[in-house]
Order: structure tokens, then sequence, then C-alpha cells
């Protein structure tokens, strides 16, 4: 907290949603906090990429399901930016497929829209700061449905990549992805493996650098599709 703490500027918030009391309530919650602001609203797909371009937020609050373009889309558009903001998912539990895709286009995390106010403004504060927000317990639900045997994201070719991605790692680098796909913190994994924080981050450096991801949750995906695949031969 103490970074957010620092900045000489609130952090600026786009809200998407297409239900407008769902944006007045945000904007009370975003406003109410004095380290962020709302910077701009949108009520679907396109208008958020109008919004994006017009007003340079640090951080997108996405609806996932909008009629015309949905928040999917828009997120993926969002990210191929260069420089983009960070984007937040809004959903329900009946999105998980849909905030699947999110996760693995580069948003950083979602909160469900009865998350309490507080949460939802350190949940902002997180993905501005890179970290990934996932509640375990939906987290659960988003990882099943990314197993699942009608899930569109489980195909043989997509356990495969993912299985000789990692396949590049060494040992220990494996085993620290692992570690990040259980969701464990560094000093965690640290405890795990026996070795100190320090080389727990230079492990993670190294996946990073190696691997097509760009966070936590995208590396915990790849890891999920490669044991997926391991389980199912």
């Amino acid at each position: 907290m103490d970074s957010h703490q620092q900045r000489a500027e609130p952090l600026r918030v786009l809200v998407v949603d297409d239900d407008q009391l769902a944006r007045l309530a945000l904007r009370l919650v975003i406003d109410g906090e004095p380290d962020l602001t709302v910077a701009a609203e949108a009520a679907d797909g396109d208008g958020a990429l109008t919004e994006v371009d017009r007003h340079r937020p640090d951080v997108v609050l996405m609806d996932v399901r909008m009629p015309g373009r949905d928040g999917l889309s828009a997120t993926r558009d969002i990210l191929a930016r260069p420089s983009p903001p960070a984007v937040l998912m809004l959903t329900t539990f009946d999105a998980d497929e849909l905030v699947l895709g999110a996760l693995r286009a580069g948003a950083l995390g979602f909160v469900l829209k009865d998350t309490p106010p507080a949460r939802i403004a350190d949940a902002i504060r997180s993905v501005a700061a890179g970290e990934p927000v996932l509640s375990p317990s939906v987290t659960a639900r988003v990882i099943a449905a990314a197993t699942a045997p009608h899930s569109s994201y489980v195909r043989a070719e997509t356990r495969e990549d993912a299985r000789r991605r990692l396949a590049a790692l060494t040992d220990r680098e494996r085993d620290t992805a692992h570690a990040i796909a259980d969701g464990l913190a560094n000093p965690d994994i640290a405890a795990r493996l026996g070795i100190s924080v320090a080389t727990v981050k230079a492990h993670t450096t190294a996946v990073f650098a190696k691997l097509p991801v760009d966070n936590r949750v995208q590396l915990a995906l790849l890891v999920r599709d490669a044991e997926d695949f391991r389980d199912s031969r």
C-alpha cells in the first residue's frame, strides 16, 4: 500500500458497465477513496476502447457481459495497445469461461459484483501495481472451467503446447512455476522448495523470461494446461 500512498495523483479508473446504476455505484465507491478517481465511464466495449484512447486510465474496471462488444473482446483490444492500462474484470459466477479468456488475454484479475466496496478499491490498487487479484474460491471455479471436458480451452494441441513450453525450464524453475500456479507467495515457495526468497525471485524472473506470460495468472493457466495434458495421458 505504501507505493500507492506515495503517488502524487490518484489512480485514474475507467468504469465499463452497461448498467447505469452499477456505474453510479462504482463511481461512488471509487471517488470515495482519496487515492482513486473515476476518469470516465463507458456502457459497452466499443465505448471502453474510445475512452481508453481518450483518457489513458491507469485501470479499467470492465464488466464481462454487455450488449454489443462484450468485456472479453474489449479487453483483448485494450491490452493489445501500447502501454495499456491494467484490466480488472467485473463478473458473476456464471461467467467463468469469459473470465478465463480475459485472464489468458492478460487481465490481472476479477472481482464479483457483490464484492464489498473496500475490497473493490483494494483490488483496483493491486492490479494498478501489477498484482493479480484472484479470490481462491473463484479461481478454483475458473480453473475448473479451463479443465472441464466441455471447455473450449481444453484441446490436445493447447495442452501439448503448454507442456512443450514448460519443458524449456530447468527443474527448479518448473518447481517454482508449479508453486506459483498453486497460489503460493514467494516466502511460501521458498519454504516448500528449501531455498531463499532471493533465489525464488531469481527463478521467477527466469520463468517469465522463458515463457510467453506477463503475470502470475497467465503462468498459472499455462501450468494447469500442462498438468491436464499429463494427467490425461
